[in-house]
């Protein structure tokens, strides 16, 4: 037990690491690895949670700078999302779930390898999709960043903006996926609290050495380094499954 709680906080530490890097992506990089060893309802509350308290960090140090046109936007959008992403978390198999992971990983690994962008300013109608994909992954997987940065990065053109803009509105979103998975009674299984407080200091200390740390990477480079990660823990999920 404390060889996988050992793990656990070396993989959560790298994955904010990350976050603190680049604003988001922790859920990306823990969720696909510690889905191999823990089950689904134990590591999406247990992300979602460090999650939201990494969202307090960032937003609260940079919200001047988000932009609350697009969070009121998102928002109602997030929210049926969510009820959505926790059904299915209560309701489906893991297999079907874990593979819907795996393709959900790989799809957004391979767009960071590739370094696809979607040139010019997008409609605020894709506020609608973004919201409802974003929190429902975020949800059923622990995962909301993908769609709710590729809407971010396309409406706002200061890098700092998308960033706290997604801070501020994790709290939001974020907060209300804390609050159905408290309802559904998955916060208060043992495993998940103490998961939650073991993981704590290494999320901090993540999140600290992201924020400190002068790499010298390009952004491009360091978001296919990400992507690659990404796709081979997407192919690993599908082997998990099948073998």
């Amino acid at each position: 037990m404390q060889f996988d709680m050992i793990f656990m906080a070396l993989v959560v530490m790298v994955a904010y690491l990350i976050r603190g890097l680049s604003g988001f992506g922790s859920g990306l990089i823990a969720v696909p690895v510690l889905a191999m060893f823990y089950p689904l309802p134990v590591i999406v509350p247990v992300v979602l949670t460090l999650d939201f308290v990494a969202s307090f960090i960032l937003g609260g140090a940079n919200r001047k700078e988000a932009n609350w046109g697009e969070i009121k936007l998102l928002v109602p959008f997030g929210l049926v999302g969510a009820l959505l992403g926790v059904f299915a978390l209560l309701r489906f198999p893991p297999a079907p779930v874990l593979i819907a992971l795996a393709v959900f990983v790989i799809y957004f690994g391979f767009r960071n390898v590739l370094g696809v962008k979607t040139a010019g300013l997008i409609s605020t109608a894709w506020a609608v999709p973004a919201g409802l994909v974003g929190s429902g992954a975020g949800a059923l997987f622990g995962t909301s960043a993908p769609p709710y940065v590729i809407y971010l990065t396309h409406r706002l053109p200061d890098k700092a903006a998308v960033r706290a803009t997604f801070s501020c509105l994790f709290i939001i979103d974020g907060g209300f996926r804390l609050a159905l998975l408290v309802g559904a009674g998955l916060l208060w299984q043992e495993q998940v609290q103490s998961a939650i407080l073991w993981s704590m200091l290494p999320m901090t200390a993540g999140l600290y050495l992201g924020n400190r740390i002068h790499i010298n990477i390009t952004t491009e480079t360091m978001l296919k380094i990400i992507g690659v990660v990404l796709v081979i823990n997407g192919f690993m999920l599908i082997a998990k499954v099948i073998l």
